[in-house]
């Protein structure tokens, strides 16, 4: 089985139109408030900052790794260690997709390389959707929930959202009703054989005893980003947050870009929501308003860098390498394509 994993037209056309869609929110930010400030605001930023958010970004790449390839074990993909790693950060260049699930594009990657159906192996991202969202909870919690009750809506909104889906998946006899109702309508009743074998992937890995280790990889995991955060946001204003409320505010605004899974990568939404709570904290401290808001936006567009945007970059540079490995090994396979 070969492996060539370069990117096709329509996977590039989807790339492209996230990297545009994330301009166009920064200019607007840029544009909305006040340019100049930010520009001054990161005129002074000291660059070793960027290196070190995206260094812990990494290493959050490699935390959640661990979960990945426990994933794996479970439903039986068979491939080295390096191959599975590869695979699983070239994953990452299509980060900027409605609810990061362009990062499917992985199955496409693993049936390439020992034959394993996509139906298989796609609930490994919604695996890790999902447990995504219990780590991010769990960072909120211990943020300090109870010191911001104007957002404990989303809290337990969310909550109850990871509850739901459990159930629902955990149900055999809910997800058999499921797909009896999908077998009905006229588009998709033909995916109904391959949606029950993604749901019968989906039960072995959520199920209760499955849940604990990857939530707890991924709090720790996202946990190193919200330190990156919480040292830009120093950065720029010396002991203006401390650790509890980075971490807060960045794992908020990462669930609250989480849920609107109609924005790619949670762009705009996300960014809005982690400059306004750091705008606010900023402003209690004594800033200026107009002031406040260029830190805020420019901590905000740093960490986005340094995580989102650096994930894209390497996972561009993970599929490259990839794909020169893959022609090197002989894979003549067309160019994949997401379904």
């Amino acid at each position: 089985m070969s492996t060539n994993a370069s990117l096709s037209p329509k996977l590039k056309k989807r790339l492209l139109l996230g990297v545009l869609f994330g301009v166009l929110v920064y200019v607007s930010f840029a544009l909305l408030t006040d340019g100049p400030g930010i520009w001054d605001a990161l005129r002074d930023f000291p660059p070793i900052w960027i290196l070190v958010a995206c260094g812990l970004s990494f290493l959050n790449y490699c935390v959640r790794f661990a979960r990945w390839e426990r994933y794996r074990s479970i439903l039986g993909i068979q491939m080295p260690v390096l191959t599975s790693f590869r695979i699983y950060i070239a994953g990452l260049a299509l980060t900027v997709t409605p609810g990061k699930m362009g990062e499917a594009f992985r199955s496409i990657l693993i049936q390439q390389v020992d034959a394993t159906p996509i139906a298989r192996s796609a609930p490994m991202v919604v695996a890790e959707r999902f447990t995504d969202l219990l780590g991010f909870l769990i960072l909120v919690a211990i943020g300090g929930i109870a010191s911001q009750p104007d957002y404990l809506w989303v809290f337990w909104g969310t909550l109850a959202l990871c509850v739901f889906l459990l159930v629902l998946v955990g149900s055999r006899r809910a997800g058999d009703f499921m797909l009896a109702i999908l077998a009905r309508l006229p588009l998709v009743g033909s995916l109904v054989e391959h949606a029950g074998h993604a749901l019968d992937s989906s039960r072995e890995l959520l199920r209760p005893r499955e849940l604990v280790m990857p939530s707890v990889v991924s709090t720790i995991g996202w946990g190193l980003e919200c330190f990156g955060f919480y040292l830009i946001s120093n950065a720029l204003v010396p002991g203006g947050v401390d650790l509890l409320f980075a971490t807060f505010t960045f794992s908020l605004s990462a669930i609250v870009g989480a849920v609107l899974i109609i924005f790619p990568g949670g762009l705009g939404v996300t960014e809005a929501s982690m400059g306004g709570l750091l705008t606010a904290r900023y402003k209690a401290i004594g800033l200026a308003q107009g002031v406040a808001e260029a830190k805020a936006l420019s901590a905000t567009f740093l960490i986005r860098l340094c995580t989102l945007w650096f994930a894209v970059l390497i996972g561009c540079l993970a599929l490259f390498l990839h794909t020169r490995l893959s022609r090197r090994a002989g894979g003549r396979d067309p160019k994949p394509e997401l379904p």
